[in-house]
C-alpha cells in the first residue's frame, strides 16, 4: 500500500532542508513504490520553495511564536499580540490538513508550525517520529517530543535534555544534509566567481549568513576587505535583508573602490543557488553563523571553519553547535560580543596563510560527519509508518 508521510517544519533553512533531505531518502528507499507526501509549513518560511523545488504538495498556515525577552514586559509587543491572534488560525489550518491527508505517520523537523500539526496527529493517534538539528533541544521539540513515537537527535549530547521517558524513545541519527552540496567542482566554482588564474595560488574564503544574511558579518567583512584580499579570494554570500537597506550595495560599493589587483578577488551575491556544490569544492575556509545546517554541511564535506555564532534571546544553541567542532579542532569560534572587523581580519588572516592548519581541521571536523542521517532517519519514518499502517 501508498505510505501517506506528513512532513512539517519550518522557518528558517535549518528546519526545512533536513525535511527535504529526509522526503528524498524515503523516495528512494521506497523506489517503485511511491510514497505520498504533504508538507505542511508557514507561509513565510524558505519550506514553501524547498517543497515546490522538490516536487512535494505544500499546505502553507499561518503560524506564530513566543518572542522571549529578558525583561517580562517588553513580552507584550505588537508582534507579540499579532501572533496571539494567528496561532489559533494556524492550529485550525494544521488540524484540518491533517485530517484531509490522513496520514500514516508525521515527520516533524520542529520549528513554531511544527507544533499544531503534531498535536493533532497525536490527538488522532498518528504516529510522530520528531527530529532535532542542534546540541540543544529547541522550545518546540520540547513540546513536541513527549508526544513523538520515537526521537531522533542530531548529537549524542542532546539525550541528557530528554526526560527519561522521551529517552527511551530516542535515537541519534545525525542531521541530513543537502545532496546537491556534494560532488562540487573547484574549476567551476571559480568561474562562476570571475576569479582570475592569477591568484589561484589564493585559498578562497566563502563567508555566508544565510538565506538573509548576516549585517554582524557583512559589516565586518566590508571594513577589513582590502586587508583580507592580500591574503585569499572571497566569495561572500550577504543575503537579502528585509525593506530597502540591501548590503549588497554597500559591499558593491566598497569593492569598487579596490584596486583591480584585489578586486578581481572578490565576489558577493545575496543567494548561492546551485552553485553551492562547487563553491564549496573550491573553499578552504568557511566562515559563518553556526546554525544546524551549516555545521553539518561543514562536518559532511570536511571543510575549516570559522564561526560566529548568533547569540539569541533564548538558548544559545549556535554556540553549542561550534563548540562542539572547535573543541574537535575543526574550527575556530569568534563570539559575537568580539566580532569587529580588526577580529574577523585576523582570525581570518590567521587561517589562510597556515594551510596545513586548514587541512588539519577539514580531517578533524570529517570525524563528527554522519553521512548516513539522511537514510537512518528515513528508514525510522518508514518503519513506523509501516508499523502503525493498516495490512
Amino acid at each position: 500500500m501508498t505510505l501517506r508521510i506528513l512532513i512539517t517544519g519550518g522557518g528558517t533553512g535549518g528546519h526545512a532542508v533536513p525535511a527535504i533531505a529526509t522526503a528524498r531518502a524515503i523516495q528512494q528507499q521506497l523506489a517503485g513504490d511511491e510514497p505520498a507526501f504533504l508538507y505542511v509549513g508557514s507561509l513565510t518560511g524558505v519550506e514553501g520553495r524547498l517543497a515546490a523545488e522538490a516536487g512535494i504538495p505544500f499546505k502553507g498556515v499561518r503560524t506564530g511564536k513566543l518572542r522571549r525577552a529578558s525583561n517580562p514586559f517588553r513580552m507584550v509587543s505588537r508582534a507579540n499580540i499579532a501572533d496571539m491572534f494567528r496561532i489559533p488560525l494556524g492550529v485550525a489550518e494544521a488540524a484540518d490538513a491533517v485530517r484531509r491527508f490522513q496520514p500514516d505517520v508525521v515527520f516533524s523537523t520542529g520549528g513554531y508550525v511544527s507544533v499544531p500539526a503534531v498535536l493533532a496527529a497525536s490527538t488522532r493517534g498518528i504516529p510522530v517520529v520528531a527530529h532535532e538539528q542542534t546540541v540543544q533541544i529547541g522550545l518546540a521539540n520540547k513540546i513536541i517530543m513527549p508526544r513523538a513515537k520515537v526521537v531522533a537527535l542530531s548529537y549524542p549530547e542532546s539525550a541528557t535534555e530528554l526526560q527519561p521517558a522521551v529517552r527511551k524513545r530516542s535515537k541519534v541519527t545525525g542531521n541530513p544534509v543537502r545532496d546537491g552540496i556534494f560532488g562540487g567542482d573547484p574549476a567551476r566554482g571559480k568561474a562562476w566567481a570571475g576569479f582570475d588564474d592569477a591568484d589561484d595560488a589564493l585559498p578562497t574564503v566563502y563567508v555566508t549568513g544565510g538565506a538573509q544574511g548576516s549585517r554582524m558579518l557583512n559589516v565586518a567583512i566590508d571594513g577589513c576587505l582590502p586587508a583580507l584580499l592580500d591574503h585569499c579570494r572571497i566569495i561572500h554570500q550577504c543575503g537579502k535583508q528585509p525593506g530597502d537597506s540591501q548590503d549588497i550595495d554597500t559591499l558593491h560599493a566598497t569593492a569598487s573602490t579596490l584596486p583591480d589587483h584585489i578586486k578581481r578577488r572578490y565576489f558577493v551575491t545575496q543567494y548561492v543557488g546551485p552553485e553551492i556544490a562547487d563553491v564549496y569544492a573550491l573553499a578552504s575556509l568557511i566562515v559563518g553563523r553556526s546554525g544546524a545546517g551549516t555545521v553539518s554541511e561543514v562536518c559532511a564535506l570536511g571543510k575549516a571553519a570559522l564561526f560566529v555564532p548568533l547569540v539569541p534571546t533564548g538558548g544559545d544553541e549556535q554556540t553549542r553547535n561550534a563548540k562542539r567542532v572547535s573543541d574537535m579542532g575543526g574550527a575556530v569560534l569568534l563570539p559575537q560580543a568580539d566580532l569587529s572587523s580588526d577580529s574577523i581580519r585576523d582570525a581570518i588572516t590567521r587561517l589562510v596563510t597556515d594551510p596545513n592548519r586548514l587541512i588539519a581541521m577539514g580531517d578533524a571536523s570529517r570525524k563528527l560527519a554522519m553521512p548516513t542521517a539522511a537514510q537512518d532517519l528515513a528508514k525510522l519514518v518508514i518503519d513506523t509508518a509501516k508499523g502503525a499502517s493498516k495490512p
